[in-house]
């Protein structure tokens, strides 16, 4: 595995995912030709990861205007995602594929899994259209993540992406000034 995930393409994977009441298949190829988020979380019915997931489903409209896809996952089944679904307000509220990776081979694919409990640690992937990793976060257990600041992130990276030449500085919001890396700039920021 290299050094860092970034700009690599993800692994080809087959999970199922809890999505609209249905099981339904999820691929490595349903990660490509949009943006999509990949967020892992270490497991269903606990304590600060229905916060993260209600806040990605508060945001999710936004998300989808952007024209990026949420697939949350965890190591529990697309069942468990069901019944946590099925009884807890937070989670009903999520439109987005929660996928099941009992077995860990996509926590393991992106280097987010804790072999000793068995449970993903906190990572955000976000994939470009070609199925290249472009951010990627990683927190501890006891450290929630923000949605806003993700999609601040993720518009960054896609105006980067159709801005060839162009860099996004520090606190960067879309509609701020750009920098244009040359020989010009070195010392001057």
């Amino acid at each position: 595995m290299p050094t860092s995930l970034i700009n690599t393409e993800i692994l080809p994977f087959k999970a199922i995912a809890y999505h609209h009441d249905q099981f339904v298949p999820v691929t490595d190829a349903d990660l490509k030709g949009r943006w999509s988020i990949v967020f892992f979380y270490p497991a269903d019915f606990t304590f600060v990861c229905p916060t993260e997931l209600g806040d990605l489903a508060n945001e999710y409209p936004e998300f989808q205007k952007m024209g990026v896809e949420i697939y949350s996952i965890s190591t529990d089944t697309h069942f468990t995602h069901k019944a946590w679904h099925d009884t807890s307000d937070t989670i009903r509220a999520i439109r987005y594929p929660m996928v099941g990776d009992p077995t860990g081979t996509l926590t393991r694919n992106f280097g987010v899994m804790d072999e000793e409990e068995g449970l993903a640690n906190r990572g955000t992937f976000v994939i470009d259209p070609e199925g290249r990793i472009q951010i990627i976060e990683i927190n501890a257990g006891g450290i929630g993540r923000d949605a806003k600041e993700l999609k601040r992130k993720i518009q960054a990276a896609q105006y980067v992406a159709s801005h060839p030449g162009e860099v996004c500085p520090a606190k960067w919001k879309e509609g701020d000034a750009t920098l244009v890396p040359s020989l010009d700039l070195v010392g001057k920021i």
